[in-house]
């Protein structure tokens, strides 16, 4: 990895040594990388070689539709982390635009709209999770969110705002007015400083879609498997892939190129189409890098709230560290690969050893824990985590952290345990009833009733790594 000097630069690196590690932060994780021309391959070289001195901006777009970030969206994260280590910059685009139209990436059925409070709750909340694994300095990291350009100045909300020229006031809700605050408060002006403010109208959109078929649109394999089934296809969810095609078009405008753009591999479609429409433009086209999806905790499906198989990396560290040592062994080499930077050929290895029988498993997985909550909590917390998790597990006890939760007399335990996020939902609360994974500590009995309630004070193992006491309050 290049080394940074004292004055902010990248020592330059030999070509061979360059071409090798381009190669592997091209590779790692990634299902599919196009870039036919190698353009970009051969700006990440010169950058290392020190031939190429100007800024190499990535852009990653995410609709602000949840709140929370778990290890398979860290998986591009990380690696964009890995492109900011050799001097790329990081476009964190917040589609709080196109949020509300909400991408149909894996969905048969229409996105219900998602009311602008909370995109603007889930935006705020992302940026300060992605400090965790970006480094958010500006020399390789901004933000900007695409209602900059999508909004109208007739679609501002302008009560109680002023407007003024030669400190003369303009009514707000007038059209001069309401065009004067619109330039007054883009981000392009506020925090990037530009004089200029790039929009798009609705006149840019038509004719944008003069250029693009309708037979190109519907390639896109969920909206042929909506159709396939006989089920609707509204045209707002078929004008998502334009619009964020869009994006990269004016992004490009703003900080004079938009080199690549990377997503999870459900991202593909999107991602070209940005290649479409720049090539419309005259710009230069963006390589697109898509990354494989992770599998949940269950080794089976993607890891998802919905099917409570993920690890948030909020997760506090005993729990992080639990969650990790309890996914199936034969996705160790998916999670080594995907979520923590140990280089591939030491995966290889580790995992080779563990299969002959000369290595146990379990001794990988610790250390594959260790790693994964090193990076999100610090090698400390790491440590006293393990500790925990075999004082816990190991040696048969519990957590002297144990979470403490005061309720009313009488309250359901589902419902207490739904409310403070011990269980993702009250179906999951009644799945692991059933399933006998509900332990009372106190006498070592299991809850056999989902409408059980709190009648004294109590202490649960619930599943494989949570504990919970909960105290009745006065």
């Amino acid at each position: 990895m290049p080394k940074i000097t004292s004055h902010g630069t990248f020592e330059s690196m030999e070509r061979k040594d360059a071409e090798k590690k381009v190669d592997e932060l091209l590779s790692r994780g990634a299902e599919s990388f196009i870039d036919p021309e190698n353009s970009f391959k051969n700006k990440l070289i010169s950058k290392l070689t020190g031939e190429y001195t100007k800024d190499i901006f990535i852009k990653f777009g995410v609709d602000p539709t949840r709140p929370d970030i778990h290890l398979g969206h860290a998986v591009v994260l990380k690696s964009l982390r890995a492109f900011q280590d050799i001097g790329c910059k990081v476009i964190f685009l917040i589609g709080d635009f196109t949020g509300t139209i909400g991408d149909p990436t894996g969905k048969s059925k229409v996105r219900p709209e998602i009311d602008q409070s909370e995109i603007e709750h889930n935006m705020k909340t992302y940026l300060d999770q992605v400090g965790k694994i970006l480094k958010t300095d500006e020399k390789v990291f901004t933000w900007m969110r695409n209602s900059d350009w999508f909004v109208s100045p007739f679609d501002l909300k302008t009560e109680g705002m002023d407007s003024k020229v030669n400190d003369v006031s303009i009514d707000p809700n007038s059209t001069i007015g309401k065009a004067i605050i619109y330039e007054g408060t883009r981000m392009q002006v506020t925090h990037l400083k530009h004089k200029k403010v790039e929009s798009v109208s609705f006149s840019n959109i038509l004719w944008t879609l003069r250029h693009i078929t309708h037979a190109r649109l519907i390639e896109r394999d969920m909206f042929q498997e909506r159709l396939t089934k006989g089920e609707s296809l509204y045209m707002h969810e078929m004008l998502y892939p334009v619009m964020q095609g869009i994006d990269s078009v004016i992004l490009s405008k703003i900080y004079g190129s938009c080199d690549m753009e990377v997503g999870g591999n459900d991202q593909t479609f999107n991602m070209l189409m940005g290649r479409d429409i720049m090539r419309l433009n005259k710009m230069e086209e963006q390589a697109v890098m898509s990354f494989n999806i992770l599998r949940g905790t269950d080794g089976k499906e993607k890891m998802s709230k919905s099917l409570d198989n993920y690890i948030a990396i909020t997760d506090e560290p005993h729990d992080m560290y639990g969650k990790v040592m309890s996914i199936p062994d034969h996705v160790m080499k998916e999670y080594f690969t995907l979520c923590t930077y140990t280089p591939l050929d030491e995966i290889e290895k580790m995992i080779e050893d563990s299969e002959s029988g000369k290595v146990n498993p379990k001794d990988i997985k610790k250390r594959l824990a260790e790693e994964i909550v090193t990076i999100y909590h610090g090698s400390t917390a790491s440590a006293a985590a393990e500790e925990a998790f075999e004082n816990t597990f190991s040696k048969g006890g519990t957590p002297e952290d144990m979470k403490e939760i005061v309720v009313t007399k009488e309250s359901a335990l589902g419902d207490v345990l739904a409310e403070a996020g011990i269980v993702s939902s009250k179906t999951e609360w009644r799945r692991l009833v059933n399933d006998n994974a509900i332990t009372n500590l106190d006498s070592g009995e299991k809850i056999t009733d989902p409408a059980s309630t709190v009648s004294a004070d109590i202490s649960l193992k619930v599943g494989k790594y949570r504990f919970v006491k909960i105290k009745i309050g006065s």
